[in-house]
């Protein structure tokens, strides 16, 4: 994985970042590399993960404004 260019995670659709997380996650399971291609790793497997929560957000979102549930534009966001 290291010195490889790889796309930018916001330029990946959930199913691509998914993937890619799902293996980093088994690299880093396995132990066997080095600290800065762990790091490398888990860095990137971080930036994957808020990919994929950004989108499932924007999926929950659209998904609550289609039932007619969706937050009025200035009412406060819930968290």
């Amino acid at each position: 994985m290291a010195n490889e260019q790889l796309p930018s995670p916001d330029q990946l659709s959930y199913e691509q970042a998914r993937d890619e997380l799902v293996r980093i996650v088994k690299s880093l399971e396995g132990g066997q590399a080095p600290l800065e291609e762990t790091l490398s790793m888990w860095e990137r497997g971080e930036a994957l993960a808020a990919r994929c929560h950004a989108i499932l957000s924007a999926a929950e979102a659209r998904i609550q404004n289609a039932r007619g549930e969706g937050t009025p534009a200035n009412a406060p966001a819930q968290n």
